[in-house]
Protein backbone atom coordinates (compact mmCIF):
# COMPACT_ATOMS: atom_id res chain seq x y z
CA UNK A 1 0.00 0.00 0.00
CA UNK A 2 1.18 3.50 -0.81
CA UNK A 3 1.79 5.79 2.16
CA UNK A 4 1.25 9.49 1.46
CA UNK A 5 2.89 11.86 3.95
CA UNK A 6 1.40 15.27 3.29
CA UNK A 7 0.19 18.43 4.94
CA UNK A 8 -3.44 19.52 4.61
CA UNK A 9 -2.51 23.22 4.40
CA UNK A 10 0.08 22.64 1.65
CA UNK A 11 -1.11 23.30 -1.90
CA UNK A 12 1.50 20.92 -3.35
CA UNK A 13 0.29 18.11 -1.10
CA UNK A 14 -3.31 18.80 -2.09
CA UNK A 15 -2.43 18.82 -5.80
CA UNK A 16 -0.56 15.51 -5.51
CA UNK A 17 -3.40 13.97 -3.52
CA UNK A 18 -5.93 15.09 -6.13
CA UNK A 19 -3.76 13.69 -8.93
CA UNK A 20 -3.57 10.28 -7.23
CA UNK A 21 -7.31 10.27 -6.58
CA UNK A 22 -8.07 11.31 -10.18
CA UNK A 23 -5.94 8.37 -11.36
CA UNK A 24 -7.60 5.94 -8.93
CA UNK A 25 -4.40 5.30 -7.01
CA UNK A 26 -5.20 4.12 -3.48
CA UNK A 27 -3.09 5.46 -0.61
CA UNK A 28 -3.06 5.99 3.13
CA UNK A 29 -2.73 9.66 4.13
CA UNK A 30 -0.65 10.69 7.13
CA UNK A 31 -0.19 14.32 8.16
CA UNK A 32 3.57 14.69 8.37
CA UNK A 33 3.38 17.76 10.58
CA UNK A 34 1.10 16.15 13.19
CA UNK A 35 2.78 12.74 12.93
CA UNK A 36 6.12 12.71 11.07
CA UNK A 37 7.56 9.42 9.82
CA UNK A 38 9.51 7.39 12.37
CA UNK A 39 13.26 7.91 12.52
CA UNK A 40 13.85 4.25 11.62
CA UNK A 41 11.77 4.61 8.44
CA UNK A 42 13.58 7.81 7.50
CA UNK A 43 16.98 6.17 8.02
CA UNK A 44 15.86 3.30 5.78
CA UNK A 45 14.63 5.63 3.00
CA UNK A 46 17.55 8.04 3.22
CA UNK A 47 19.92 5.08 2.96
CA UNK A 48 18.03 3.29 0.19
CA UNK A 49 17.77 6.47 -1.90
CA UNK A 50 21.01 8.16 -0.86
CA UNK A 51 21.98 8.54 -4.52
CA UNK A 52 19.40 11.39 -4.61
CA UNK A 53 21.22 13.26 -1.85
CA UNK A 54 19.84 14.55 1.43
CA UNK A 55 18.67 17.79 -0.18
CA UNK A 56 16.06 15.79 -2.15
CA UNK A 57 14.26 14.98 1.12
CA UNK A 58 14.38 18.44 2.72
CA UNK A 59 11.82 21.21 2.29
CA UNK A 60 14.48 23.71 1.23
CA UNK A 61 11.89 26.47 0.80
CA UNK A 62 10.49 26.10 4.30
CA UNK A 63 10.89 28.56 7.14
CA UNK A 64 12.22 25.95 9.55
CA UNK A 65 14.90 24.87 7.05
CA UNK A 66 16.04 28.48 6.67
CA UNK A 67 15.87 29.28 10.41
CA UNK A 68 18.10 26.30 11.19
CA UNK A 69 20.58 27.26 8.42
CA UNK A 70 20.44 23.69 7.11
CA UNK A 71 21.78 24.70 3.70
CA UNK A 72 25.19 25.12 5.31
CA UNK A 73 24.91 21.89 7.32
CA UNK A 74 23.69 19.51 4.59
CA UNK A 75 27.06 18.80 2.94
CA UNK A 76 28.46 17.21 6.12
CA UNK A 77 25.19 15.99 7.66
CA UNK A 78 24.83 12.27 8.33
CA UNK A 79 21.79 10.22 7.39
CA UNK A 80 21.28 9.54 11.10
CA UNK A 81 21.23 13.27 11.95
CA UNK A 82 18.91 14.12 9.04
CA UNK A 83 16.48 11.35 10.02
CA UNK A 84 16.54 12.51 13.65
CA UNK A 85 15.70 16.10 12.67
CA UNK A 86 12.95 15.15 10.20
CA UNK A 87 11.33 12.67 12.59
CA UNK A 88 10.95 15.47 15.15
CA UNK A 89 9.89 18.21 12.72
CA UNK A 90 7.82 17.11 9.72
CA UNK A 91 7.95 20.62 8.24
CA UNK A 92 11.58 19.88 7.31
CA UNK A 93 10.44 17.15 4.89
CA UNK A 94 9.71 18.03 1.27
CA UNK A 95 6.01 17.47 0.71
CA UNK A 96 4.48 15.23 -0.14
CA UNK A 97 6.65 12.23 0.62
CA UNK A 98 5.04 9.21 -1.03
CA UNK A 99 6.41 5.73 -0.49
CA UNK A 100 5.62 2.06 -0.98
CA UNK A 101 7.73 -1.11 -0.87
CA UNK A 102 9.58 -0.28 -4.12
CA UNK A 103 9.34 3.47 -4.74
CA UNK A 104 9.69 6.85 -3.07
CA UNK A 105 9.05 10.38 -4.30
CA UNK A 106 9.33 13.77 -2.61
CA UNK A 107 7.49 16.76 -3.97
CA UNK A 108 4.97 16.64 -6.79
CA UNK A 109 5.75 16.40 -10.47
CA UNK A 110 3.05 15.01 -12.79
CA UNK A 111 5.54 13.31 -15.12
CA UNK A 112 7.28 11.62 -12.20
CA UNK A 113 3.97 10.53 -10.68
CA UNK A 114 2.91 9.13 -14.06
CA UNK A 115 6.13 7.07 -14.25
CA UNK A 116 6.30 5.97 -10.62
CA UNK A 117 2.75 5.70 -9.27
CA UNK A 118 0.72 4.39 -12.24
Amino acid sequence: MIKFYGYKRCSTSRAAQKWLEDHNVKFDFQDLVELPPKKSDLVKWLTQYQDRGLKYFFNTHGQDYRKLHLKDQLPQMTIEKAAEMMSKNGKLIKRPLVVDDQNLTCGFNEKTYQEVWL
